[in-house]
């Protein structure tokens, strides 16, 4: 398990990643200034509905810091969105860079690849959504955190790895047959998630290092 983070984490800035890379970065970093643009925009416009000048600035000063934590939270279903798109490319440059004598992978079809996104960012939305409420919660915040995506980071993305290889279904008795890894591992990513600026390139770690976790629990390697 640490020697496959360890390599995950060594290939972030290698030169094959790096073209996929930058699409990845780029493209999270639009979609969360597309959000934080909507919401400044939504909360102007509440703010100044306000009759008293004060009440604006208080409400400007919470709403803000609000908005940060809010989008804090948007990280994960942000990058499990962006990930949909880019799984498969980075999953075929580690194929091919630790284990070219293996028989490599199949990209499933875009629309399949679009719908899987849509519904792990959705899901993603949930899980953070219970872990922004439980907010003010000491503890409890943390936990529901780290466990709900851990769960469900570790499930989407192994799961994601084996469909290269087995169908949906085998890919999900793989995944079970393995459950305390995987979560495990989901566990990993999550911390990766949790460290700010960084947690932008979770799309990369996290489906490297399953590819790596995939290959040694099926032994192909």
């Amino acid at each position: 398990m640490f020697s496959a983070a360890r390599l995950a984490l060594s290939e972030i800035f290698s030169p094959p990643f790096r073209a996929v890379l930058w699409k990845s970065l780029g493209l999270t970093i639009a979609v969360l200034v597309v959000f934080w643009l909507g919401f400044e925009a939504l909360l102007s416009w509440a703010i100044d509905i306000q009759s008293y000048p004060w009440i604006e600035t208080v409400v400007g000063i919470v709403a803000g810091l609000g908005l940060l934590v809010g989008l804090a939270f948007l990280v994960a279903p942000v990058t499990a969105l962006v990930a949909g798109l880019f799984t498969d490319e980075i999953a075929a440059v580690v194929e091919r860079t630790h284990y070219p004598y293996d028989p490599p992978g199949r990209d499933p079809p875009i629309g399949e690849a679009l719908v899987d996104a849509v519904l792990f960012a959705g899901v993603a939305v949930v899980v953070n959504l219970i872990a922004l409420a439980l907010l003010l919660v000491p503890g409890v915040n943390l936990i529901a955190f780290f466990v709900g995506n851990g769960y469900l980071i570790g499930r989407e993305y192994f799961e994601a790895s084996a469909r290269r290889f087995l169908s949906r279904q085998q890919a999900r008795e793989v995944r079970r047959a393995n459950g305390i890894t995987v979560f495990v591992g989901g566990l990993v990513i999550a911390l990766f998630l949790a460290v700010p600026i960084l947690n932008l390139l979770t799309p990369l770690f996290a489906m490297a290092f399953m590819t790596h976790v995939y290959k040694r629990v099926s032994g192909l390697e």
